[in-house]
């Protein structure tokens, strides 16, 4: 960063690191470059290590003092000494040194400004990250056309440099570095925390700068000329580095450039009240002297702060305009981020329609970044009451795209335009409209919490907040309970109008961070709940009451669960000391009010299932230890009502919510437990018996009769048993022995019945398979538990053939999962201690799953199936495709727990593509998880999936009939191939797999194969192309020995190549040959597939290595877009009868590309006689 004349500025390289020591002159070049590493300081500490200085600055010190002083009263007390430093190196030194530094680059400035601005010059483009030299001379007129014209930034190919030649007055730099200078990170942009921190060290340093200089030397004519004009011509460059730190630096400058203006409006608006005061002081005591000064000193500071705002409209016109619509977004953001700072703090200059016709446009640009800058920038003007006359017209242009932006695709940029948005609402209420409102308060049901909860507020300030309390109080009620339900009146009108949704725990989420206290409010909800409606006339209507039970529900598993919900995101997860102290007083008080206010809610609504469905659940958020449940009298009463309750309803919702809530209840650190397992056993006992008296009456032999009336009331306790089984342990009850007989009767029960006999019977073996470790004490309990679950396979395998689908599926759900309970608990097993016996399923179960999958997952092609549904409903298609998803994952359990043998999944194996869609993801697991159970036997069962589907197409083109739904065409199989190879990633790690894959593909084809006049060549030949798809996978090595392997099969038969039935052999050794000489199958085939000269013979060639048999290869590379077929033998249409009829044309091996490459389309038409090859 010293001087040096241009001789020798010219000879020094890029790559030097050291300083020259001569003098400033005139026309001089400053070098900077920089070590290999970059900039040492990322290395550093900012206090710990400060780099000696080698050489001098531009600017010698006169006397060493003067720097010394300064930084050592930056240092404070302990008068540290800090060394001459380079202004790039006072960034490392933070911000007190930095002042100290550049208070002596003021005074050097002073003395000799040329090599000062020299200096400063070296800075901004070592802050580039540039490595290279910088060239200035003097130039004497700014207007000098001939000066101007030789402004270039070029890029010079012969010496491996680029440069760029600007003025900056007085000064014509030219800037000369590498090439690869631009591809590199530069200071800003680099990752890790050196880069943010660095960016804030820049910004203190050009705001420091300005500051310090405001005083003195910045408004003499030279200093910022220089400057601006410096960071303007940079900020235009072509090369990023330059373009963006000057921007960033130009943009800083204006920021602090309004700082200054700023306390020069503070000077000028002082001085005029001064002007004031001495103008009305009497004639006696006014002074004309210190009025001319006073008037002078406004006209002065006047002067200062109109030469200040032309600076920054020079700034503004010459980098802001080029650069707010930069390619780079980082550039972008920075000018939209400063525009919004200068619109708020100088609003007199910056807050006009001029200037904020920017920010509307910007608010469409295609980054989030950019449009969050300009809401955020927005915030800051509509949060100020003062500003918001000059944004009128403004709001009424852009308010539309404002109310757009809260769907916008990035969260961030969305939340941030729905508080925008709030700000405007509380300051304007003429500015949104009734339809917007409606709009905006629909975001309560977002999938975004942070969206919904800045909605909610809205809701809450807009409708719920404003509401006034009624003149006329209720009788009984004071006026906070009045103005509550007034409240809650408005928050149901509002849930009633929003008919898009029917979520009220989301509603409540959105609203629980501003109006908690109305939703805690628990006293006011349940005595709103408990009044008698008939007895005034604002009364609430009993589908306003639902709504209200909901909101009750939703607001306790709030305050006891916390935020989190299915299907919102955003919630946060981890709750600190303060937030956790508040849940639990929540909780204690939810628990102590409705412990004794549920029993008589239940006692009223006992005749609305909704009402009671929803009620329920009140009890599952109880705290365990609460003083009010020593109170006996209050749990015996809750429980009364909850058993009165299930006498009345059946329904799926309430039983299994009153079956959650005793399992909650009967928790061994509840402080009713005691009391709680008595009622749920006295009620289980109660049920047993009355379906015990139920089943002796209809169950007579091996026949089942019943009346309605009594098959209602089988049926309802079926689903009761089955509800409570599902979450408690009822083996003591022996349900097993009660219910099985039902499975065996020949004139079976209706399917309602048999629906929750299989249900009640799986949990029945899940409850004893899961407590085997505590259950089974001696081996004889563990042969009857044997005996269970063998006589439970049998009648779920009889189940599997009912007449009833939801018989059937349940059957084989049930059946999928105990036998997957069974295995697991085997792993688990303790050999010191009893356990489950070993269970083999018996062949013919095995099958049947197997078919059943078969049947009524993989039903038809997967076109079909979507046209065939698209006539019901989507909810309707949805179900069933869950259902089937389902059937699917169950079987898949019974593959990868070892139930069943691995080869039986290949069934499952050969859908992969076909219904890709639907079941890929499954499918896709199930090969992920075999292979780490054993990765060779699951390769083996790719294989086999595919020799099934293979001979299953053979078999079908053989017998000429119509195709099968069941069969896949060659081309799917082909790409079934494919994609299972893809599966395959780490090729040392499946080396073993896909070798194994090739070998039983080439025993496949030509194991047990004897050549004959009739036949000759292998019926399944044309496998090998489908084997081809896995060549790719195979390591060179193994290529050569899969080779060898491949020619000890066909040295026994006569193979001539030249013959259309041999190619599938011919494409699959290309395959092979052309990867393991790095050429591509295409190029072998094509060059086989030539036609042989007449004078030499096909097998004049050289055999390869371990072949017996002839190979005509040759590796010649092709690129031809059409492949004629083999006519080297005159009797080629003769022999063309005889071919096998289910060969297939050459196709080559699918040699893909993520980009580009060749894309290989193959004709089968009997017509064609060429092969499409697309390169």
């Amino acid at each position: 960063m010293i001087p040096e004349s241009n001789a020798t500025a010219a000879s020094r390289s890029s790559e030097q690191n050291t300083n020259s020591h001569a003098e400033a002159t005139s026309s001089g070049a400053v070098n900077q470059s920089e070590d290999d590493s970059g900039n040492e300081n990322r290395q550093k500490s900012v206090r710990r290590r400060k780099r000696a200085h080698k050489g001098s600055e531009n600017v010698k010190r006169k006397s060493a003092k003067a720097g010394c002083s300064r930084a050592s009263r930056a240092g404070g007390s302990k008068q540290k000494h800090v060394e001459a430093v380079t202004l790039f190196e006072v960034i490392t030194m933070g911000r007190s040194a930095m002042q100290a530094v550049i208070d002596d680059w003021i005074e050097a400035y002073l003395a000799d400004r040329d090599s000062s601005l020299l200096d400063l010059i070296s800075f901004f483009i070592q802050c580039s990250g540039c490595k290279g030299v910088v060239t200035a001379e003097m130039c004497q007129s700014k207007e000098d056309s001939d000066v101007m014209s030789k402004m270039v930034e070029e890029l010079d190919e012969d010496s491996g440099l680029q440069y760029k030649k600007f003025l900056a007055f007085p000064w014509i730099l030219t800037v000369t570095w590498p090439m690869d200078t631009d591809s590199a990170e530069y200071p800003l942009v680099q990752s890790g925390p050196y880069g943010r921190w660095f960016h804030s060290e820049f910004c203190d340093f050009v705001s420091v700068l300005v500051c310090q200089c405001q005083h003195s030397v910045i408004f003499d004519s030279y200093l910022m000329n220089t400057l601006i004009s410096l960071l303007t011509e940079l900020s235009n460059s072509y090369v990023r580095a330059f373009r963006h730190t000057c921007t960033l630096a130009a943009v800083k400058v204006l920021s602090a450039l309004v700082g200054v203006a700023l306390s020069l409006s503070v000077g000028i608006e002082n001085s005029q009240k001064l002007y004031e005061v001495q103008k009305t002081k009497t004639v006696r005591q006014k002074s004309s002297q210190q009025l001319e000064r006073i008037q002078k000193k406004i006209m002065e500071l006047q002067e200062k702060k109109a030469e200040v705002e032309s600076m920054m409209d020079i700034i503004f016109k010459g980098v802001f305009l080029k650069r707010y619509r930069d390619v780079l977004p980082e550039i972008r953001s920075i000018c939209m981020e400063e525009l919004g700072l200068w619109m708020k703090l100088y609003s007199s200059v910056f807050l006009n329609d001029s200037y904020l016709k920017y920010v509307g446009w910007m608010m469409h640009d295609k980054l989030p970044d950019v449009r969050l800058k300009c809401v955020l920038g927005l915030q800051g003007l509509y949060g100020d009451p003062v500003l918001l006359p000059k944004l009128d017209l403004f709001t009424s242009r852009f308010k539309e795209r404002i109310i757009s932006m809260t769907l916008d695709k990035d969260n961030e940029v969305a939340v941030q335009t729905m508080k925008l948005l709030l700000l405007i609402s509380k300051t304007s209420d003429e500015v949104l409209t009734p339809e917007d409102y409606k709009q905006l308060l629909q975001l309560v049901y977002s999938s975004q919490r942070p969206l919904a909860a800045t909605a909610g507020e809205l809701l809450f300030s807009r409708l719920l907040s404003t509401v006034a309390p009624t003149s006329e109080t209720q009788d009984g009620l004071n006026e906070e309970e009045a103005h509550q339900q007034q409240r809650l009146k408005a928050l149901l009108q509002f849930y009633q109008e929003s008919e898009l949704h029917k979520h009220v725990v989301y509603l409540v989420d959105s609203l629980w961070d501003c109006g908690g206290a109305l939703l805690k409010d628990w006293p006011t909800l349940t005595s709103t709940l408990l009044q008698d409606s008939s007895s005034h006339s604002t009364g609430f209507s009993l589908a306003e009451q639902a709504v209200l039970v909901e909101i009750l529900v939703a607001s306790v598993r709030q305050a006891s669960e916390g935020p989190a919900l299915a299907g919102r995101s955003g919630a946060k997860k981890v709750m600190n000391a303060r937030e956790k102290k508040i849940q639990t007083d929540d909780c204690l008080k939810l628990t102590e009010h409705l412990l004794m206010v549920l029993p008589q809610l239940l006692s009223k609504f006992s005749s609305s299932y909704d009402i009671v469905a929803s009620l329920m659940r009140i009890p599952q958020y109880f705290l365990p230890e609460c003083p009010e449940a020593e109170n006996t009298q209050v749990v015996s009463s809750l429980m009364a009502e909850m058993e009165a309750a299930l006498d009345l309803h059946s329904g799926p919702a309430v039983l299994e919510a009153a079956a959650r809530s005793y399992l909650s209840l009967c928790g061994e650190e509840t402080s009713w437990c005691s009391a709680a397992r008595s009622a749920r056993d006295a009620l289980v006992q109660r049920w047993v018996e009355k379906l015990t008296a139920l089943l002796g009456d209809s169950l007579k032999g091996d026949c089942f009769s019943a009346d309605e009336d009594k098959l209602r009331d089988i049926l309802a306790t079926l689903k009761k048993l089955r509800a409570f089984h599902n979450c408690h342990d009822l083996s003591r009850w022996s349900l097993f022995d009660l219910l099985s007989p039902l499975l065996s009767v020949e004139r079976g029960a209706p399917s309602e019945v048999l629906l929750e006999v299989l249900q009640c019977l799986s949990y029945v073996m899940l409850w004893s398979l899961n407590t085997s470790g505590e259950t089974l004490t001696c081996r004889e309990k563990a042969v009857a538990q044997r005996l269970r679950l063998r006589l439970f396979c049998e009648r779920s395998h009889r189940c599997l053939s009912h007449g009833d689908l939801s018989v059937r599926q349940q059957a084989f759900l049930g059946a999928c999962d105990v036998l997957t309970a069974h295995s697991y608990q085997l792993h688990l097993w303790d050999p010191t201690s009893f356990g489950p016996l070993l269970f083999t399923t018996s062949p013919k179960l095995q099958r049947a799953l197997l078919t059943f999958v078969c049947v009524h997952v993989f039903v038809g092609s997967d076109s079909d199936n979507q046209s065939r549904v698209s006539e019901g409903s989507e909810v309707e298609r949805l179900e069933d495709l869950h259902r089937r998803r389902n059937l699917l994952a169950a079987y898949c359990k019974l593959i990868v727990h070892g139930v069943l043998e691995m080869s039986m999944a290949a069934e499952v194996f050969m859908y992969y593509m076909k219904y890709y869609n639907d079941f890929g993801d499954i499918i896709k697991e199930t090969m992920y998880r075999t292979r780490q159970v054993d990765k060779i036997e699951s390769a083996r069962t790719l294989v086999l999936s595919l020799q099934q589907l293979f001979m299953r197409l053979k078999r079908e083109q053989e017998s000429g009939g119509r195709a099968h739904p069941g069969v896949q065409t060659f081309t799917s199989i082909k790409e079934l191939a494919r994609r299972f190879a893809l599966t395959f990633g780490d090729l040392v790690k499946f080396r073993e797999c896909v070798v194994m894959i090739h070998r039983n593909g080439i025993e496949f084809v030509f194991q047990e194969f004897s050549q004959t006049p009739g036949t000759a060549t292998p019926p399944y030949l044309s496998y090998l192309t489908i084997l081809s798809e896995f060549s790719s996978k195979l390591l060179k090595p193994d290529k050569k020995t899969v080779f060898s392997y491949l020619q000890k099969h066909t040295a026994e038969h006569i193979i001539d190549l030249r013959e259309e039935t041999w190619q599938p052999l011919i494409y699959y050794r290309a395959s092979l040959l052309a990867a393991a000489e790095g050429e591509d199958a295409v190029s072998y085939v094509s060059s086989d597939r030539k036609p042989y000269q007449p004078h030499r013979s096909p097998f004049s060639k050289p055999k390869l290595e371990g072949s017996r048999s002839p190979c005509p290869f040759s590796p010649v590379e092709s690129k031809v877009s059409k492949v004629p077929r083999l006519s080297g033998s005159p009797s080629h249409q003769d022999k063309a009868a005889e071919t096998d009829p289910f060969s297939v044309p050459l196709e080559p091996p699918a040699k893909r590309l993520d980009t580009e490459g060749s894309v290989i389309g193959t004709s089968n038409e009997p017509g064609d006689d060429t092969v499409e090859v697309e390169l």
